[in-house]
């Protein structure tokens, strides 16, 4: 059965000058995981991060980027999970899209598996694969008089990840480095992500753009922490499978997007594919 969708929602999160963040989240109810995508609009053009998951929400988020007026100069995929990317085939087969080499090659040579994975979403699901065209940092670019800053950023939430800083705008896009308001999605490297992490609460940033959920402060960050030791405890003493997420459950009732553990956890505690 394809899953439930309701409308995504967009905001603008902040405007320094000539730049302006918006943010497009999707639906936070029934099984859907509030993937997040934003926009960097400067004077002329626009930049996005991200494609969306489900066909209705990459629509929608294109649509969006569309009424504002000033072309797309280029659309970054954070990593290669496919809730973000999957939305390129639906709404941006005419956009360059930027991606990590490891990314690019990923989607090259296991997209269309990843595809056939989802069969079960129906035509909620893309109709063709876009592989990355062009290879992201890391390194400093200067785009329309805005300076970005790429990381590329290894074993944490998935084995290489994109992030963004925009300095002069004190903005930090982390992707699924942050989770706002939702359950995480787990990996092994939860020890090395909690590092990661701890050096965004000693950063200038304080503005940070998750993968999932609503826009973010520190004190999210620092939840996050919290989140990723407790679930390496429950681990460490033994927990796993059915009795790890009701633990979870339990202890963060507060979390929405539960239906994320049905997606990591064969592949945390049982050796699924990474498609």
């Amino acid at each position: 059965m394809a899953a439930q969708v309701s409308d995504p929602i967009f905001m603008v999160v902040k405007q320094t000058g000539d730049v302006r963040i918006h943010t497009c989240v999707a639906s936070f109810a029934y099984d859907n995981i509030a993937n997040a995508t934003h926009i960097i609009e400067t004077r002329n053009q626009l930049v996005l991060v991200d494609g969306q998951f489900l066909a209705p929400c990459a629509k929608a988020f294109r649509d969006y980027a569309d009424s504002l007026g000033k072309p797309i100069e280029r659309l970054y995929v954070s990593h290669r999970h496919p809730d973000h990317w999957f939305g390129l085939g639906t709404a941006f087969t005419d956009i360059t899209v930027y991606a990590l080499s490891e990314t690019r090659t990923f989607i090259h040579d296991h997209g269309e598996d990843s595809r056939s994975d989802h069969q079960k979403l129906g035509d909620l699901a893309p109709e063709r694969i876009v592989v990355p065209e062009q290879v992201a940092g890391p390194g400093e670019e200067t785009i329309d008089g805005v300076t970005y800053v790429f990381d590329r950023v290894t074993d944490t939430e998935i084995d290489y990840h994109l992030t963004i800083r925009l300095p002069e705008v004190g903005v930090y896009v982390t992707q699924d480095l942050v989770y706002s308001g939702t359950h995480l999605y787990l990996t092994k490297h939860m020890d090395h992500w909690a590092q990661v992490l701890q050096e965004m609460l000693v950063s200038d940033y304080e503005l940070f753009m998750p993968g999932h959920g609503l826009p973010a402060d520190k004190s999210e960050v620092a939840r996050n922490i919290e989140y990723l030791s407790a679930a390496r405890q429950a681990i460490d003493n033994g927990l796993a499978d059915d009795a790890f997420k009701n633990f979870m459950l339990q202890r963060y009732p507060e979390r929405k997007c539960p239906g994320i553990f049905n997606i990591y956890m064969p592949r945390l505690f049982g050796g699924a594919s990474e498609y």
